[in-house]
């Protein structure tokens, strides 16, 4: 297994060097071929491991690469840490990895920069390796900075684009500011545990608790501190509520960007950290607290903006946003199984969303405005039955004790465990979980209904009219970043416009079969995920007798699990209910009468608004941040650099040598006798200091 792990976590890197490279210097298809064929053998070498785990048959193992730091104390090495935690994230990144490597050799195939493109995809991809393969606390810390590396480049892949920039900007310094809480709680847990190693930390995080330390001129328990520092570093990776507006935004990078990083993979990251460190984290009630109300809070918050939105990937995105809501107040209540569930069923079903979106991108020619969609499930149907598998499993759509999609298994299984824990504030995450569970039927359902039934509504779209008046019948691809809007917030005057029924003469076409495979592929995982692997993850158990599929990689709460089973009826089944009335909703407001959504929004004007602005934060944070930010900025600019450091530095001394050179030119007067007075007075002076 020692020689499949280094493969797996290597080989993405070494394919993203010969890619980058070779980036001018060879066609473009052997960086794609090189790329995508190391992801496969990734992927393939990944499955068998984690199958392992399932049924018992593997172990967890450290496979060493070498000693990196011995300073003092300090001392580690780079190793590769391989459990049943590690095998889920192997799994869900090598796989999404592989699949949007070969989508896009379709969606960017007439894109100059794709050498560089898949390069990034697979520097990506060997970060976010690192980081779940982490032994110790600062390597995971360098695959949380280098996956914030990677994705800084794809969001702002196309530099040319002024927004795309300005996204990756806001990407890059908003996890900057969660970046600083999570490496403040690693140098606090170096400082309490006196080392880093992530298996010496949790065996000795039990006898801590209770411990108290001095921090901002109070006594406060040291894993409450330790596990918040640590916890803000994940609010920010994984886009919660005050640190999110990242998210939404980091839709101006190409679509397979978006299934790769904002749905299965990156975003996860703070999941992932909090429940592998799920043993610190117990002993911390004050810091559990909090992950369960900030994840219940972006669950709501998210999803009530999402209902109000009309980008087709930005739905998608404040969903993603939504659903990691979930996986944190799960993590919170304690149910770190569940938590890790839903964010492997949810990989399936994310990615499968956003590609579906980005072939129904691709198929309008670059519109985004669901509004000018409209009757596409007979121009393209694969793409509309990849996305209603989709649609079916982040629902939770299924029977009780017979079969359900993905979502069905995962989001109950985190409600019904929130339920039980039978706190305050697990009845609020159970409440609240509800709630955005019956958003995210509403918005999903919304969602399909504009893009694929009703009548023709693209005849407006000025993309449609650039593609018919410049004779471009067929759907061509995104390759030029002024083609496609991914993330721009369409304004309109009204809300829901009655559009002009028709097509103007343009006919989709459904995507080229590079992009049709990881569709079919990733709705097989939509579909069955949650029926297969519900036990293992759920129950914690596998094949081997007496075995435990968690083995300890997390923290692993039996009572609670016993508690999940026996909730009341009506508790297992408000998921299903809930998602019934969001479907119902969507149909009557989308199908049956169309005028009910304008009407809506009409009257409940200052609601409407506010969920459509995304609760007004980014106005927040304008003035709170941006603009006195800039002031400083100017100050230390006019005052500091050009009336300080220039006005003494170099234009100072500018200053002195042009007065200087002023009084030094009147002894150049030209006269001979000028300047032999002027050597003798010279002389005179150098005898003088000689002799006395």
């Amino acid at each position: 297994m020692q020689t499949s792990i280094l493969l797996i976590v290597f080989l993405p890197l070494l394919a993203a060097i010969v890619a980058g490279l070779v980036n001018k210097g060879a066609p473009s298809v052997f960086a794609k071929a090189i790329t995508t064929g190391s992801l496969f053998v990734a992927c393939a070498l990944s499955w068998p491991i984690f199958l392992g785990f399932v049924n018992g048959s593997a172990e967890a193992d450290v496979v060493p690469v070498l000693t990196w730091v011995q300073s003092g104390a300090l001392s580690f090495d780079w190793a590769l840490r391989v459990d049943t935690l590690t095998a889920v994230m192997l799994v869900v990144i090598t796989t999404v990895s592989a699949l949007v490597h070969l989508y896009s050799w379709g969606y960017m195939e007439e894109d100059p920069g794709q050498p560089r493109f898949f390069a990034y995809l697979s520097l990506f991809t060997f970060a976010m390796l690192m980081l779940v393969t982490a032994d110790n606390l600062v390597q995971m810390f360098f695959g949380w900075e280098g996956v914030g590396l990677a994705s800084y480049l794809l969001i702002g892949f196309w530099f040319k684009k002024p927004s795309a920039n300005a996204a990756a900007i806001k990407a890059f310094v908003v996890n900057r500011v969660g970046d600083l809480g999570f490496m403040m709680g690693i140098f606090g847990t170096f400082w309490v545990f006196g080392t880093v190693s992530i298996p010496e930390i949790l065996a000795a995080a039990p006898g801590m608790s209770g411990a108290t330390i001095g921090f901002l001129g109070l006594r406060v328990q040291t894993m409450d501190v330790l596990c918040i520092l640590l916890f803000i570093g994940a609010m920010g990776k994984s886009a919660q509520l005050g640190l999110h507006t990242w998210l939404p935004d980091a839709m101006e990078g190409p679509t397979p960007v978006s299934a790769l990083i904002h749905a299965a993979t990156m975003v996860t990251a703070g999941v992932f950290m909090v429940c592998r460190l799920s043993p610190m984290f117990e002993t911390a009630p004050v810091a559990l607290a909090m992950v369960t109300f900030i994840g219940a809070a972006t669950c709501i918050f998210a999803a009530t903006v999402g209902t109000t939105q009309w980008d087709i990937k930005r739905v998608i995105a404040y969903s993603t946003c939504s659903q990691l809501g979930y996986m944190f107040f799960a993590a919170g209540v304690g149910a770190y199984g569940a938590a890790m569930f839903h964010l492997f069923t949810h990989a399936f079903f994310k990615a499968l969303l956003f590609l579906g979106a980005g072939s129904v991108i691709h198929a309008m020619h670059h519109e985004q405005d669901m509004r000018y969609y409209g009757g596409l499930r007979k121009e393209i149907p694969l793409t509309f039955w990849a996305m209603m598998a989709g649609t079916l499993a982040i629902t939770g759509v299924g029977v009780l004790y017979v079969f359900g999609f993905a979502g069905f298994y995962s989001k109950d299984a985190i409600l019904e465990a929130a339920f039980a824990r039978g706190t305050e504030l697990g009845n609020f995450a159970f409440w609240m979980g509800a709630l955005a569970a019956l958003l995210t039927s509403f918005y999903s359902w919304r969602l399909m209904f504009l893009t694929f039934w009703g009548k023709p509504r693209w005849a407006d779209s000025h993309h449609i009219q650039h593609a018919v008046h410049d004779g471009h019948d067929e759907p061509d691809e995104h390759n030029a970043p002024k083609q496609e809007d991914a993330g721009e917030d369409v304004t309109h005057a009204v809300p829901s416009p009655n559009y002009e029924a028709g097509t103007a003469g343009y006919h989709p076409h459904e995507s080229p079969i590079s992009m049709l495979i990881p569709l079919g592929v990733l709705s097989i995982g939509a579909v069955l995920a949650g029926y297969v692997f519900r036990d293992a993850f759920i129950d914690g158990s596998s094949g081997a007798v007496n075995g435990a599929f968690w083995a300890g990689s997390i923290y692993f709460n039996e009572n609670l699990i016993h508690g999940l089973h026996a909730v009341p009826t009506w508790v297992k089944l408000t998921a299903t209910v809930v998602m019934l009335l969001g479907l119902l909703a969507a149909w009557l407001a989308y199908i049956k009468d169309t005028s009910i959504p304008g009407k809506a929004a009409e009257q409940l004007g200052p609601v409407y608004r506010f969920f459509y602005n995304k609760w007004y934060f980014d106005e927040l944070y304008h003035y709170l941040f941006v603009i006195p930010a800039f002031w400083l900025g100017r100050q230390f600019w006019k005052l500091g650099d050009i009336g300080t450091i220039d006005r003494f530095g170099p234009n100072g001394v500018a200053w002195v040598v042009e007065k200087g050179s002023v009084g030094a030119k009147r002894f150049q007067t030209g006269y001979l006798y000028s300047y032999a007075l002027v050597m003798l007075l010279g002389l005179v002076a150098a005898i003088t200091w000689v002799l006395f």
